[in-house]
């Protein structure tokens, strides 16, 4: 009896476990509203193992190696080290550390100047990889045999830490230094959606000819840079992707740490491409408060039930708008979303008390072509704006395949 109780109490936590995850591959724990949703380790056999994970993939290629290596505080392994400690731990000979923007700790502002210096912890030179030095110089990469890239990526072209790759890359190339990227899952998985870049408006917001959302991890991601010969004069860096492990573009993710100051939690990562247009207008994406491109607003929108008023904070230090009240949207709540959504960018252009002064040009590095504005100004429809971007969209779906992985 008490062996058929017990059966029974398993079988019936069982059926709880299976009822509460559903159909996916993880258990989630929410929190409360604002803060950052993480994955607890998963009840399941198979977890999805990152490529810093991987590490039986990479560490003996970096035995007897003067290694460098492209982080930030996304760099960790499943057990919360950093990969730098791992790699110091497991004896491989760690020389530099190469930072990207928002610094090795990830805590500047987006666009603020990173000055070199030392981790405190392992003191480390940090070598900064934003403002005037976006690519590594050969003196900075001297001694250096293996570079290791290590960074989260959210999947939108305007992410810099893809263009970092695209600076890492050639600078490898040209030093003849190994490149080996650790792979990590896409959190918006396979959304490829917008309008692709076009070369006149290449900037360091977007610098390949790739939709709005591209789809790809960041290993991915560097197979076609390397493959479309994107680099400079066309050269090719010596590159080794370590993949991810039990992962498929079609799985949820969410990131165990967040990726950026400003990126504090799923909904945010989720809606960020569609909400980071209006950095280029006179709307506030949420900067300078705790619902960063989960909410948006400003003082020349209509005055309705919702409202915010951006105070400089630890991702924002001079926010837009700052002090003033700012009317538009809460989206903290809304159903995660599979497309570039241009509804609410349509929506505060149409009812902003100024339409001349609502487009910035910024937003045309962003979008990466005018016609997105134009077409906007115009009044074409989302479903025509959407409809332009089909043949283009296609073709470089087709040209996608070649580089997946997953």
């Amino acid at each position: 009896m008490k062996y058929l109780i017990n059966s029974c109490f398993l079988f019936s936590c069982f059926l709880f476990v299976s009822a509460s995850c559903g159909s996916n591959s993880k258990l989630k724990i929410d929190t409360k509203r604002n803060e950052t949703k993480y994955n607890e380790d998963t009840i399941f056999q198979n977890p999805i193992k990152t490529g810093a994970d991987n590490y039986a993939g990479y560490l003996t290629l970096l035995k007897d190696k003067k290694i460098g290596v492209v982080s930030n505080q996304t760099g960790i392994l499943s057990n919360k080290t950093h990969l730098v400690d791992f790699l110091i731990e497991k004896n491989i000979s760690v020389q530099k550390i190469f930072a990207p923007e928002h610094g090795f700790r990830g805590t500047a502002d987006a666009g603020e100047h990173i000055v070199d210096g030392k981790d405190i912890k392992t003191g480390l030179p940090i070598i900064s990889l934003y403002g005037d030095n976006k690519k590594p110089k050969a003196e900075q990469l001297a001694g250096i045999d293996i570079l290791v890239f290590d960074l989260q990526d959210v999947g939108a072209r305007f992410y810099t830490y893809i263009s970092s790759l695209h600076y890492i890359m050639e600078a490898c190339a040209e030093n003849n230094i190994e490149l080996i990227v650790l792979d990590r899952p896409n959190p918006n998985g396979n959304i490829v959606d917008g309008p692709l870049l076009e070369k006149e408006f290449t900037s360091f917001v977007g610098m390949h000819p790739i939709p709005t959302l591209h789809g790809m991890t960041i290993g991915e991601y560097a197979k076609m840079i390397n493959g479309e010969k994107w680099l400079k004069n066309g050269i090719q860096c010596k590159l080794k992707v370590i993949p991810c492990l039990n992962y498929n573009h079609e799985m949820s993710y969410s990131l165990p740490v967040k990726p950026s100051p400003n990126l504090p939690n799923d909904q945010a990562i989720n809606l960020y491409a569609s909400i980071c247009l209006f950095e280029g207008t006179n709307v506030s994406s949420g900067r300078g408060t705790e619902k960063q491109f989960q909410i948006y607003g400003s003082p020349y929108l209509p005055k309705s039930d919702f409202s915010f008023t951006p105070i400089p904070n630890f991702g924002a230090k001079d926010p837009m708008h700052k002090n003033l009240i700012c009317y538009g949207a809460d989206l903290s709540s809304i159903p995660k979303v599979t497309q570039l959504e241009l509804k609410w960018l349509i929506k505060a252009y149409n009812t902003t008390s100024d339409k001349s002064k609502f487009f910035t040009p910024f937003f045309t590095k962003l979008a990466g072509t005018k016609k997105l504005q134009q077409q906007i100004e115009a009044g074409v429809s989302e479903k025509d704006i959407r409809k332009s971007w089909e043949k283009d969209l296609n073709d470089f779906k087709q040209m996608r395949k070649k580089y997946l992985i997953y």
